[in-house]
């Protein structure tokens, strides 16, 4: 019998964390690639783990917030997305549990900072996030989430 060898993509979840004053919480990459970049908060899924529960890991260890989920905010597949392999993002959009709280850098993220719906486009992100925070904005202006 001949054993097939399959390559699997990895598997990553993002979260677009909002609040009602129009702000999105983005961390600063401590590490390769895009180091010193921003960045959603997120990473991989680790074995045995629920995305749910990875999203709310990630933001927790990037971020220091809790947050809640919202809603999907999509699937994002493409093969060139990330120059490390072939990475699934899954990306939620999110807010934070408390409000008041605010964010600082931990585990990959240098620094975790709020910014203004409107200074997003001076921003240079990492991967293809900035396409998932257009997403996620038409998403939040048709849900009426602010």
């Amino acid at each position: 019998m001949r054993l097939l060898k399959y390559k699997w993509p990895k598997t990553a979840i993002d979260a677009v964390i909002i609040d009602e004053s129009e702000t999105v919480v983005l961390i600063k990459r401590r590490n390769p690639p895009y180091q010193n970049h921003w960045a959603l908060p997120g990473g991989f899924i680790e074995l045995g783990e629920k995305v749910e529960d990875a999203v709310l890991r990630e933001a927790k260890e990037e971020t220091g917030l809790d947050i809640k989920i919202l809603k999907l905010v999509g699937v994002y597949s493409d093969p060139n997305r990330d120059p490390r392999g072939h990475v699934i993002s899954i990306t939620y959009l999110c807010k934070r549990s408390d409000p008041a709280e605010n964010p600082r850098g931990g585990d990959d993220a240098k620094e975790a900072k709020v910014f203004n719906r409107g200074d997003l486009e001076k921003i240079q992100l990492a991967f293809d996030h900035k396409i998932i925070i257009q997403d996620a904005l038409r998403l939040a202006d048709q849900e009426k989430l602010w």
